[in-house]
């Protein structure tokens, strides 16, 4: 059975990105089970793209199987070029809890009248050498709410505050079913799932 590991510590992320590919003839191994830890340099990139290459390159070099790496922010129209790729390490910061992040956030968002959101996920998937095999990008637009209308969850706290279009929950309220339809992780792990089905049909 071939193994992908996926390369995030982000146990929210891990979770939704299995989910996807649960049903497919492959062994998913996490960061933990193989004891790998990814430098916080390593994400130094100017793209979501090059992150999640950055990410997915370096890994598979370090254990030879291949790898599946995703890089994602949110764009938020009122707060241009704040976060975006520097999502996670920004306002708070990468070191900071959920729950002392998305009070940060709340509170510079707080009087903000565009509430207007785009969240953007970048996914790399290489071979076990870390040679590109595919790429994917998905886009969710949406309104952000004022405060708290979920429960956070690990790794994802932003989606308790998330509303896209055409929905009236916030991601964490839906299931992890009804969000991977709509998500912009969902969206391009779909793509990557689609190559793989491809991928394994050929080998």
């Amino acid at each position: 059975m071939e193994k992908i590991l996926i390369a995030t510590s982000n146990i929210g992320k891990f979770n939704e990105i299995s989910s996807i590919l649960e049903d497919l003839p492959i062994k998913l191994i996490a960061l933990k089970d193989i004891h790998l830890i990814v430098p916080e340099e390593i994400e130094d990139g100017k793209t979501y793209q090059e992150n999640a290459y950055k990410k997915a390159n370096y890994c598979a070099k370090k254990c030879g199987v291949m790898t599946l790496a995703d890089d994602s922010g949110l764009i938020v129209d009122a707060l241009k070029g704040e976060l975006g790729v520097f999502t996670r390490r920004w306002g708070a910061g990468n070191k900071a809890s959920d729950e002392e992040w998305i009070k940060y956030f709340l509170e510079r968002i707080k009087n903000e009248q565009n509430r207007t959101a785009t969240f953007v996920c970048c996914v790399c998937l290489v071979d076990n050498k870390g040679k590109v095999l595919t790429t994917a990008r998905g886009e969710t637009n949406g309104l952000l709410s004022n405060k708290l209308e979920a429960p956070i969850k690990a790794g994802i706290p932003l989606s308790s505050v998330f509303k896209a279009e055409g929905t009236n929950k916030v991601h964490s309220n839906l299931s992890i079913e009804e969000k991977n339809k709509i998500s912009h992780r969902g969206k391009a792990m779909n793509e990557i799932k689609c190559y793989l089905k491809q991928y394994f049909v050929k080998s």
